[in-house]
């Protein structure tokens, strides 16, 4: 342990934490164990609550806060990240020929993978929302029930993991809430920015999940010249104290890290996918719509690799999970990493054991320090 140092930066006093680690709310994985965790450790817990119906919601704010009496956030999605569902309701529910042929093909995997529906479907991250009665996913009503939690609640930090927070940016400050938002881009920032957030995370093409076309170590930096002073989170491909410090380097005050903390024992993710990424490599993800409809950074799977090869275009989200979360329930039922080793990013080559989050949280600022103070050495007198 490097002794008489500690990794502290202008986000550590703005969001009341010790460590600049953000724990990224990643749907399923980021539940109220996981984040409590990461509080604890000292850093900030986000709850993944994208799907999360308001009484599921609440119910998780609660929990969290039984488990810990430090900081933490929620991420959701916001409307403006589902414009081409929002364009579908328009025109009414998909039938035809197109639905039609996405179903056949999930059937067809099935019975050519023999996979059984299980008789007590598996929870997906979808089924977060069922016990909200006449709440459409991602509907209009249901963003709006999602934020009158988070602001009646007053959690610590409120984060947008897609889309703008500019409509509810009075009330969020209001109830002395922080708020931060995931970005791909330059002009995306320079949007949110205007709207009066006070934390931007830069996510790139690196992480997992829905990403930015952009590379992390180039998008960096140049959110950072744009933000003019405003606070930015790095993301992507960061799951050690060597990328911490770089991203420090490149100006970032923090960072928002999902991968490293997916192999944690707190994690919400099943067993066997924690495994499967403790086996995969830096070229075990490739980017889909096959589970979601947009681009998504996934661990590669007989699911991705057929559907890569079966020349059908994704339905928009949210309606492509119609196509896949009944083949990837089943899939979990079967205990198959084959078929649904999850969501990761590039990074995920560097994780080899599940451990405890507080230890993965320990780790990353021993090993910052660590990577800050020796490469002081590279300075030499002219």
């Amino acid at each position: 342990m490097v002794t008489g140092l500690s990794l502290r930066t202008h986000i550590c006093e703005l969001l009341e934490i010790e460590h600049p680690i953000v724990l990224a709310g990643m749907g399923g994985a980021s539940t109220p164990e996981l984040a409590a965790a990461v509080s604890n450790a000292g850093g900030l817990g986000v709850l993944g609550a994208a799907t999360c119906g308001p009484a599921k919601l609440r119910a998780w704010i609660q929990q969290t806060r039984e488990l810990t009496d430090k900081p933490f956030g929620v991420d959701t999605l916001l409307p403006a990240s589902v414009k081409r569902q929002q364009q579908l309701n328009e025109i009414g529910d998909f039938a035809g020929p197109a639905t039609s042929d996405h179903l056949v093909f999930a059937k067809s995997f099935m019975q050519r993978e023999e996979l059984e529906p299980p008789t007590q479907p598996a929870e997906t991250e979808a089924d977060n929302f069922a016990e909200d009665e006449g709440l459409a996913l991602f509907s209009e009503p249901f963003f709006q029930a999602q934020m009158e939690v988070v602001i009646q609640e007053r959690v610590p930090v409120y984060a947008a993991g897609l889309g703008n927070p500019g409509p509810w940016i009075d009330r969020l400050k209001a109830n002395n809430i922080k708020v931060l938002a995931v970005v791909g881009a330059v002009r995306h920032a320079i949007q949110v920015a205007g709207s009066g957030i006070d934390v931007v995370v830069a996510q790139g093409h690196d992480a997992g999940g829905h990403n930015s076309p952009v590379g992390t170590m180039a998008l960096v930096p140049q959110v950072v010249d744009a933000m003019d002073g405003l606070p930015v989170l790095a993301a992507g491909g960061i799951a050690d104290g060597r990328g911490i410090a770089a991203s420090l380097m490149l100006g970032a005050s923090g960072v928002w890290i999902g991968s490293a903390f997916l192999a944690s024992y707190e994690a919400g993710i099943h067993d066997f996918q924690k495994q499967a990424l403790v086996k995969a490599d830096e070229e075990s993800t490739v980017i889909s719509r096959s589970l979601t409809g947009k681009p998504c950074r996934v661990l590669r799977s007989k699911w991705t690799s057929a559907w890569e090869s079966g020349g059908l275009e994704p339905l928009p989200m949210p309606y492509q999970s119609t196509v896949s979360d009944p083949v990837m329930a089943a899939a979990i039922s079967a205990r198959r990493e084959d078929i649904y080793p999850g969501v990761a990013g590039q990074s995920i080559g560097m994780i080899k054991a599940v451990r405890p989050a507080a230890d993965i949280v320990a780790e990353l600022v021993e090993d910052t320090t660590k990577a800050l103070e020796t490469n002081k050495s590279l300075l030499t007198a002219s």
